[in-house]
C-alpha cells in the first residue's frame, strides 16, 4: 500500500518515521530501508536502555534521526532529563531530533528546543489550529523560533489536522505558506500516511494538490520536496 501510494503521487524516495505503537522496535523501518535500494531513510524511537552500539547499528541501517512525541494521549512530557541524555547521544552520531508537540505548547517548549545540541524538526507545523488565525500567539511563536534558531526545521504535514474547515483543507494553506516563506531552506514535506488519529481521512492526492498553493514557485518546491530532505537525511 505504501509503495502503491508513492507510485500514484510520484514519490521516488521516502523517510519512514517509526510509529509509536511499535514502541522501541525499529525493525519495521530498518527492514523497509534494507529493501529500498537506497531510496528510504528512517526516524527511530529510542530509549536509554539502548546501548551506543545499538544506536550505531541503527545509523548503519539508514536511521537519520529520532522522534519524541510530547502528547498527552501518548503519555505526556515524561522525564526531561532522560530526553536530554538521549538527545546528546543522538547528536553524537549526527542525528536530528523530531519533536511532536501538544497543541498550544510551542511557547512552553521554546527554551527546551533552543537549548538542544542538534538540529530538530517540529512535526505537523507545530500542531497549529487554523481556526485561530495567523495572529495566534502560538503560531507567531513558531514563526519566531523557526526564523531565529537555525537548528529549527518545520515539517509541512498535517494540513488536514490543522484545518478547521475540513476538506479540501485550504484554510491551513496560509499557515504552510508563512512557514515556507519564513525559512525556505529549513522545511520538509511529508504525507503523514497512513494518517493515524485523524477526524477525517484525507485523500493523499488532495494533500499533494495543496503543495502548489503554499509553494507555487518551482525553486521553492524543489527545496521543500528534494533539496532540503537530501541534506537533512543525508541521501
Amino acid at each position: 500500500m505504501f509503495r502503491a501510494l508513492h507510485e500514484k503521487i510520484g514519490v521516488e524516495r521516502a523517510v519512514i518515521v517509526n510509529a509509536t505503537l511499535h514502541g522501541f522496535d525499529n525493525r519495521v523501518v530498518t527492514d523497509a530501508i534494507a529493501k529500498s535500494d537506497g531510496k528510504y531513510r528512517g526516524v527511530a524511537n529510542i530509549n536509554n536502555a539502548m546501548s551506543d552500539a545499538d544506536l550505531v547499528s541503527l545509523n548503519k541501517a539508514g536511521i537519520r534521526g529520532c522522534r519524541f512525541a510530547f502528547l498527552k494521549r501518548l503519555g505526556g512530557v515524561g522525564d526531561m532529563n532522560a530526553f536530554k541524555r538521549l538527545v546528546d547521544r543522538a547528536a553524537g552520531i549526527g542525528w536530528h531530533v523530531d519533536v511532536y508537540l501538544e497543541p498550544g505548547s510551542i511557547r512552553e517548549f521554546t527554551p527546551v528546543l533552543t537549548a538542544l545540541p542538534t538540529t530538530y524538526v517540529i512535526d505537523h507545523m507545530g500542531t497549529i489550529d487554523a481556526g485561530k488565525g495567523l495572529d495566534d500567539p502560538e503560531f507567531k511563536a513558531l514563526l519566531n523560533l523557526q526564523k531565529h534558531d537555525e537548528k529549527c526545521w518545520v515539517k509541512i504535514t498535517g494540513l488536514e489536522r490543522a484545518s478547521s474547515a475540513g476538506p479540501p483543507f485550504q484554510d491551513a494553506v496560509p499557515f504552510a505558506r508563512s512557514l515556507m516563506e519564513n525559512a525556505p531552506d529549513r522545511v520538509i514535506w511529508g504525507t503523514d500516511w497512513p494518517h493515524p488519529n485523524v477526524k477525517i481521512m484525507p485523500n493523499d492526492g488532495d494533500l499533494v494538490d495543496l503543495i502548489s498553493l503554499y509553494a507555487p514557485e518551482p525553486a521553492v518546491r524543489q527545496k521543500l520536496l528534494v533539496d532540503n530532505p537530501v541534506r537533512l537525511f543525508k541521501f
